[in-house]
């Protein structure tokens, strides 16, 4: 069996507006086709279809995230200072974009250091502290 993923973003206001946003920030966006009902794009190796739905009761939460997983702290504030310019930061890598989606921006470090019993504890407690992720800070707490 043959099956596709990709996800559906609906916007009450303008899908390409919204498309165009997200072009600013993933570059390897590319767009893939526009009508009038719908925005076709690729981001991040993955495939999104925006659609106008004129529903503006209809809103996004953190049910629903899009977790970016980054190598370094130049990949980390280029994400971060982007969503954060119209948006909302949370805690622990959690931010909400101008169009209230949210975001966690995770240093790929992460991972190693929360699956290693010995640094599991101190990586959790340093970046439960944090909003935005700091690599030499995630470090720094495991290396004491």
């Amino acid at each position: 069996m043959a099956v596709k993923f990709s996800n559906c973003i609906w916007s009450h206001d303008s899908a390409k507006e919204m498309s165009d946003y997200y072009r600013g920030v993933f570059p390897d966006f590319v767009l893939i086709s526009e009508n009038p009902l719908a925005v076709v794009y690729e981001m991040a190796g993955l495939r999104f279809m925006g659609l106008n739905n004129g529903m503006p009761q209809v809103l996004f939460n953190e049910k629903i995230s899009f977790v970016l997983t980054v190598d370094t702290q130049a990949e980390i504030d280029h994400f971060w200072d982007y969503f954060a310019n119209e948006g909302v930061p949370g805690q622990c890598g959690w931010i909400k974009d101008k169009y209230g989606v949210s975001w966690q921006v995770v240093p790929s470090v992460l991972g190693k250091l929360m699956t290693n019993p010995e640094t599991a504890p101190k990586a959790a407690y340093a970046f439960m502290q944090m909003s935005k992720f700091d690599i030499a800070q995630l470090e720094a707490a495991v290396s004491q």
